[in-house]
Parts: C-alpha cells; sequence; structure tokens
C-alpha cells in the first residue's frame, strides 16, 4: 500500500481520532465533535482510500495490531514460543495458561479491539464506496476492505467462544460458527462486486503485493474449512493460484513488528527446533522448513532465534500461504474420505522445493498406505510445520481433536473492557 499511503496523508488524522476513540469500548458508538469532516473524507475517492489504507495499518503495524497480538497469544497457548522475560506479563500470563489468562490480558485486549476498529472502518469503506462514480475502483475498494474485515472477524471466531454481532452499543453476540459464516457472507459480497465491475487498473496498480481475487477465495477456504462447510473449502482452494503470492509489506517507516520484537531477544523465541511439537509430530530431520524458520545466533552462547517472517525490518508477511492452500484440499479429501488424493495433495507439500515464499519441506514423497485417521494426523503435523507462527495453530487443534493437555487454552476470557462496556457480554469459558 505503499503508492496509496504517500498520497492520502492529509486524510489519516480522521482515521487516528476513531482509533482513539475506539480504544474506550470496542463496541461503543464512534462518534466524536470531527465527524462533519470524517463524513466528507467518506464521499469522496481519496478519502474513502485513507480509511481502507487504515485497515492495513491498524492490522499489521505495532504490539497493538492484530497480526503481532494473533501470533503471540497463538504462539505462547500451543507451545510454539518460549518467554524469555517473565516481567512481560501480558506474555506471561498466556505462556503460563489456564486460569492466569483473565481478563485483563493487554494482548488479548489489543488484539480484540483492533479487530473490532478494523470491522467497523470496513464497514464505512463498504457503505460508502458504493457511492462513487467509478465504479471500478470502488470494487477494488471494497474487495480490499472485505479482506480486512474478513480476518478481523475470523481473527475472533479462531480465540473467543462468541464474537459481537457488529459494533454499536451494547450489541449482542453470535456464535463462532456463525462468526466463520459472517466472514465468508463478507468476501461473498466483494466477490460478486467485482464481478459486476471488475477492478480498476488504477486501484490493481496500487496493490502491488496484494492478489486480491486470490486472497478473497484462500480467506473464503480457510473459513470454510474452519466452519466444518468441506465442499465449499475445496471449490474455494481450488479457485486459488498458488503461482501468486499475497502479502503485508514493510519498509523502515512501517517495520515489520514481529521483526522488532523478535530482535530484541527479551520477549519470544520459538520453543526449540521441533517447533514445539512432540511425539509423532516432530519434524523429520531433513525437513527445510526447520532452518527457514529457526536459526541460532548470538555470543557467545548461540541461542534459538526465530526466522520465517520476522528476519528483517522489511519481511514480508503472508497473507496465507500456498502450502495452507493445498493442505487444505488434502484435508477436506481425506475427511470425505478421498484417501488417494488427499495423499496426492498432502504430498505436494512434503515434497515441495520451493514456493512464493519460501517454504519448502523438500522431503522424501509418503507412500502409505495410510488410514484414514493416520491421513488426518499426517496432514495436522504438517500445517503444524508449515504454517508455523501463522496464528492458526490452536483452531487445527481443537479441529484435529488434539489433546487438550497439549495447549495452554482452548478459548479466552473476554476482555475487561468489553465486559464493562457490554452488558451482553458471555461468561468465561472455563479452559
Amino acid at each position: 500500500m505503499k503508492n496509496l499511503r504517500y498520497t492520502t496523508s492529509k486524510y489519516l488524522t480522521c482515521i487516528a481520532f476513531s482509533w482513539a476513540v475506539c480504544l474506550s469500548s470496542c463496541t461503543k458508538e464512534y462518534q466524536d465533535p470531527s465527524r462533519a469532516k470524517t463524513d466528507v473524507a467518506l464521499t469522496s475517492q481519496q478519502g474513502l482510500t485513507a480509511v481502507a489504507i487504515g485497515l492495513q495499518r491498524v492490522y499489521t503495524l505495532s504490539r497493538t495490531s492484530v497480526m503481532f497480538n494473533s501470533v503471540a497469544a497463538n504462539g505462547f497457548v500451543t507451545n510454539e514460543f518460549s518467554l524469555l522475560n517473565s516481567g512481560n506479563i501480558p506474555e506471561l500470563q498466556l505462556s503460563t495458561g489456564g486460569t492466569a489468562v483473565d481478563g485483563t490480558n493487554t494482548i488479548l485486549f489489543n488484539l480484540w479491539t483492533s479487530a473490532n476498529k478494523i470491522i467497523y472502518d470496513a464497514d464505512l469503506v463498504i457503505t460508502n464506496a458504493n457511492n462513487l462514480g467509478d465504479k471500478g475502483y470502488a470494487s477494488g475498494l471494497i474487495a480490499y476492505s472485505s479482506i480486512f474485515k474478513a480476518l478481523a472477524i475470523g481473527n475472533l471466531s479462531q480465540y473467543w467462544e462468541r464474537i459481537p454481532d457488529g459494533t454499536g452499543q451494547n450489541v449482542a453476540f453470535i456464535t463462532r460458527t456463525a462468526g466463520f459464516a459472517k466472514a465468508i457472507s463478507v468476501l461473498d459480497n466483494a466477490l460478486t462486486t467485482i464481478a459486476a465491475n471488475p477492478i480498476s487498473t488504477g486501484f490493481n496498480s496500487n496493490v502491488p503485493n496484494i492478489n486480491i481475487v486470490n486472497t478473497l477465495h484462500a480467506l473464503k477456504a480457510r473459513y470454510a474449512l474452519f466452519s466444518g462447510n468441506y465442499a465449499l473449502a475445496l471449490t474455494e482452494a481450488n479457485a486459488v493460484d498458488l503461482t501468486r503470492a499475497s502479502s503485508f509489506n514493510f519498509d523502515a517507516t512501517s517495520p515489520n513488528v514481529l521483526f522488532t520484537i523478535i530482535s530484541s531477544n527479551n520477549v519470544f523465541q520459538p520453543l526449540n527446533t521441533n517447533l514445539g511439537l512432540t511425539g509423532a509430530n516432530v519434524p523429520d530431520a531433513a525437513d527445510r522448513r526447520i532452518p527457514f524458520y529457526t536459526f541460532f545466533a548470538g555470543t557467545p552462547t548461540a541461542t534459538i532465534r526465530m526466522g520465517g517472517f520476522a528476519t528483517a525490518t522489511s519481511t514480508p508477511f503472508p497473507i496465507y500461504l500456498p502450502g495452507e492452500i493445498t493442505l487444505i484440499k488434502a484435508e477436506v479429501l481425506a475427511r470425505q474420505p478421498d484417501l488417494t488424493n488427499a495423499l496426492v495433495e498432502l504430498n505436494k507439500v512434503v515434497t515441495k522445493t520451493s514456493d512464493p515464499f519460501g517454504v519448502a519441506a523438500a522431503l522424501p514423497a509418503l507412500t502409505g498406505p495410510y488410514t484414514q485417521q493416520q491421513l488426518l494426523d499426517l496432514i495436522y503435523k504438517h500445517r503444524s510445520i508449515e504454517l508455523y507462527a501463522s496464528g492458526l495453530k490452536i483452531e487445527d487443534m481443537r479441529r484435529f481433536n488434539q489433546p487438550t493437555a497439549d495447549r495452554k487454552r482452548n478459548f479466552f476470557p473476554y476482555p475487561f473492557q468489553e465486559r464493562d462496556n457490554n452488558t451482553n457480554t458471555p461468561a468465561d469459558p472455563a479452559f
């Protein structure tokens, strides 16, 4: 989004103000004295573009972002990460797990609040873009904003048993399954909009690192899988061009927050070179994804460090990995069960020697024969390796019926700020 960011900076003050208001409660009305200025911005192409850019900033930048807090929260409770400094209290709570994690946890608060902020602002763009005269540019704005809205809803649905059904005073809550369905509906609307009015070249040229249509299909496949709609998951996975990458890009002024945290070597690092996996899930010694995701550095004694998508200020973070899409196909086929073709898809990941992001196991093909359960176990293993530190593992652990002893929480408690401002907030889960 670099191209757009520098041409719309004068509109970002209204975004910053609504973000400040959001911090008080994610479900409050976002009314403020500068609302008239905001309304004017939302009637112009440039103003709507600025709000859309703000979605990516809230999702990816700084320790308040959905990206960082999703990776961190998931990493601690699924044993991907090891805590380096017990003075980091939110991380300590998640690393300890169980009842140590409560509504005071700021990692969970930031994840919850940033996700709801994105939903609110994405709705502004989606609603008001329909009024623009340039329908091709409007399609781009709607589709791009829908990606972030779906990601925000999807993240909430992965970590909490129930989620708010929109924004507003004392908003009602819906089940996480309904949340995934809502995310899919958002993506469907974007695809329908694009079919009616293809995204203009002018808009596409300003988002060179995101293949919008591919990303919409990839996220639909993900959330269909999570909600148990396997037929839809397979259809959408087959619609993704695996040679095309989509990522969030960073630079010196907008750095990759994972690198910022990891390079300090004072918060967390990988638990070990097995990525926290044990027993039959331990990676093969020759698996090239291990040196991709981990390395050793430091003096006088080298210690394990996180590589992958946290290696530099400008390292891009994938919105989805090609391997995720292939493993979705493998899982759906295994559950049908079509074990022969499921193994074919799994072996595409196992034997892969390259992909657009450099994630490649480069192992010999698995030969079987396997029972359905054995094949599902192997798919879980390779998802855990291929998608390390992606924020998706806790959802996988539940879906593949992994022992609860292998994770430190099953779902998260609701932030106290939400409970204090919304009488509909559900009871916290026991684990």
